[in-house]
């Protein structure tokens, strides 16, 4: 991995902000991915996020954190927050926005135990693919405290494979997941190595969860077929 995210990060923290990310997945054309949108504030967060933070209580791992916004706003409320992600710069951004407990980490390396975790901005992008789900919610499930809760929000994408002259779905049954991608990025003309990402929809998060000991239940919906879920230990 290049880090490209991170360096993206890294400049806009210091200042050398001059032009966004680009995207693509294997089913959409390149689109910008706006860093100071990285760097939103509470007020400015979707909905999604916003009801996650609220729900969030005790001890606290973002996972993922990427610039750090939900785990400043969880310090500043006085909650003992854990920041994570895999990007150095990542990483290295959040500790100079303030947040004090960071580390450069992989959720499967992670072995302390939380009251709260959370898995935001497509949470269940990390699992990368269906087949690797449940060995995930296995993992986090021992990182929950008694009484402990995972927050995580996806989007089920069936809709970007849909017809639009009858409505019909072009999505091929014999192929994997239709919510499994390999997404693309690209900065400052520099290209990033493919990664898996997995979109998730609400029932079959829901099943692999029952299926691993966890209760899933769907907290809100977001205005364009995303949601958030509330997982929590039998």
């Amino acid at each position: 991995m290049k880090d490209l995210f991170g360096k993206a990060l890294l400049d806009f923290q210091n200042g050398n902000y001059t032009e966004d990310i680009i995207t693509s997945t294997s089913i959409s054309d390149e689109d910008e991915l706006p860093i100071p949108y990285l760097f939103r504030n509470y007020k400015e967060m979707p909905k999604l996020e916003q009801k996650a933070l609220q729900l969030t209580k005790g001890k606290t791992l973002d996972v993922g954190c990427g610039a750090g916004g939900h785990s400043l706003y969880l310090q500043e409320k006085g909650i003992d927050v854990k920041a994570i992600d895999i990007s150095d710069g990542a990483i290295e951004v959040v500790k100079k926005r303030g947040v004090l407990n960071t580390e450069v980490k992989d959720i499967l390396d992670e072995t302390e135990t939380f009251d709260t975790i959370l898995l935001l901005m497509n949470g269940t992008g990390i699992f990368q693919e269906a087949s690797q789900v449940s060995k995930y919610l296995t993992h986090l499930r021992g990182l929950l405290n008694p009484n402990g809760q995972i927050l995580i929000d996806s989007s089920d994408i069936k809709y970007m494979y849909e017809d639009e002259e009858d409505g019909g779905f072009w999505i091929d049954t014999n192929a994997e997941y239709y919510g499994e991608l390999d997404y693309f990025l690209s900065y400052k003309e520099e290209e990033e190595d493919a990664m898996k990402w997995l979109y998730l929809d609400f029932e079959n998060l829901k099943m692999t969860c029952e299926s691993v000991g966890l209760s899933c239940k769907l907290v809100l919906e977001g205005e364009h077929f995303d949601y958030l879920a509330r997982i929590t230990k039998k």
